[in-house]
């Protein structure tokens, strides 16, 4: 009987296979490169994205400015023109794979290319399955949801990590008369936010809940 493993496999080879799954403060083994969204948990996404670093950590103040903190702003800048609980709970988890792969600069991304973005694709996937959302949001929705998020990184930039005005209007675009509360943008500790955006997810998985289901689909006429 011939074996089932390919002439090339690391087994067939007799070297190590590379562990691709990460163990999480939950008990959850989430594998990174197929994960499941039963092994994904609020808590640990709230723990993770509040100990990971915008901007690699070049900012100012005594705190890191997280990417829990950044999400709940995008939220935030979300909420003044969507009501829709789904999509203000997608904004809020649009970083959410950043929990496992941290938090890359986007010159990095570019340079990494597209293994990278399938995970990042992949991760994002399994969390929205997980909270009730779509696998893929509607492009209206990413839209919005993208623009948010060069808004906060737009203050973010000038505010915290040492761009000039100048700067951050030629990457991020100029703000709008809606633009957020500055107030806003000053780094707080790690426990704090990670305790703000467990907060913010109930609040929003709450009325997310409380929607009336939605109608079945009509079957097409023959």
């Amino acid at each position: 009987m011939s074996s089932a493993l390919p002439p090339t496999s690391p087994a067939r080879r007799g070297a190590k296979v590379p562990r691709v799954w990460q163990r999480m403060l939950s008990g959850r083994r989430l594998d990174l490169l197929d994960p499941s969204p039963l092994d994904i948990e609020i808590g640990d996404i709230a723990h993770g994205l509040a100990r990971v670093a915008r901007w690699n950590g070049q900012t100012l103040g005594d705190h890191a400015f997280s990417v829990a903190q950044h999400s709940l702003i995008v939220e935030s800048i979300v909420a003044v023109s969507e009501s829709d609980p789904r999509w203000r709970l997608a904004a809020l988890l649009h970083d959410g794979p950043e929990y496992v792969i941290g938090d890359m600069i986007s010159p990095f991304k570019a340079v990494l290319g597209g293994d990278y973005r399938g995970v990042e694709a992949r991760l994002q996937g399994a969390i929205n399955r997980r909270f009730g959302l779509p696998e893929h949001l509607p492009p209206a929705i990413l839209k919005l949801v993208k623009a948010a998020d060069r808004l906060s990184a737009h203050f973010e930039a000038k505010l915290l990590a040492g761009f000039t005005s100048g700067e951050a209007n030629e990457l991020f675009g100029r703000p709008g008369r809606d633009a957020p509360d500055e107030a806003l943008f000053a780094p707080r500790p790690a426990a704090e936010v990670g305790a703000a955006f467990l907060e913010r997810f109930h609040q929003l998985d709450a009325a997310l809940s409380a929607l009336p289901p939605a109608p079945p689909a009509r079957k097409a006429r023959s």
